[in-house]
């Protein structure tokens, strides 16, 4: 079974739209979750939960839908810097004022985690765990350079066994650990990627019976597009070249 895992889409669509066009181009796709964090930071939230929801594109929430939707005083996001965290108050105060009724709804409505049983329930297989940050909440950030202990903690706390895969989003940063025989993958992200490319970012896994597959895929959007709509809206400038240097300014890369 091959799954395309996407996350961190934050509203934009034209990164999304060209994430599901490559998806769509390949005859060996069997399915596409989301891993969360659908809205913030771009202009297009309402459009881009229609587009999932078009697709019939299941998924989990992240901490960006699970505050959106429940009106929260802060997004539970993690800032760079104070100048980040100053304009990451502007974005979320913009997204709360023009999600509207339905797109809330549907924020409030997506799961907290969801496994997959790519065998079915009936055999013995490996599973897939999705979740946004951890398996404990959505807002903590399971990063890459994590001990081995904190891996073996969160895979318990899911039941994890050799073979099965858990999947993660969150810090925008795409990473393949594996440790007991337990694959640990972070999807990277579609709409805001911090790792330096600007291009967006899916995984594409293949689970069986056989030892798992993980391949990082990068994608070309209309990024010009996507920064001049952000200029012309009420969001901070600064969230188009944000893109532009794929989340690392150009002085520190």
């Amino acid at each position: 079974m091959r799954y395309a895992l996407i996350s961190d889409i934050h509203a934009n669509l034209p990164a999304l739209d060209a994430v599901l066009a490559d998806i769509g181009a390949r005859n060996d796709v069997n399915a596409t979750f989301h891993l969360g964090d659908l809205v913030g930071y771009a202009p297009w939230p309402n459009e881009v939960v229609q587009r999932l929801r078009e697709r019939g594109i299941p998924g989990i929430a992240g901490n960006y839908d699970s505050t959106v939707a429940s009106d929260y005083k802060h997004c539970g996001c993690r800032y760079e810097d104070p100048k980040q965290e100053e304009l990451s108050h502007l974005s979320y105060a913009w997204t709360r004022a023009h999600v509207s009724l339905e797109t809330r709804a549907h924020l409030g409505g997506l799961p907290f985690r969801l496994d997959l049983r790519p065998l079915g329930g009936h055999v013995a297989g490996p599973t897939v765990t999705l979740v946004h940050g951890t398996p404990l909440n959505n807002v903590t950030y399971w990063t890459e350079d994590r001990p081995e202990a904190f891996l073996t903690r969160m895979a318990a706390l899911v039941g994890a066994r050799p073979g099965d895969l858990i999947a993660c989003g969150h810090t925008h940063k795409p990473w393949h650990r594996i440790v007991e025989g337990i694959h640990f993958v972070n999807t990277g992200s579609v709409g805001r990627p911090k790792d330096g490319d600007w291009r967006a970012g899916f995984v594409l896994i293949d689970v069986g019976a056989s030892e798992a597959k993980v391949e990082f895929m990068r994608v070309e959007y209309d990024l010009d597009s996507a920064m001049d709509a952000i200029r012309r809206s009420d969001l901070p400038h600064d969230f188009a070249d944000y893109l532009r240097h794929g989340g690392v300014p150009p002085d520190t890369a």
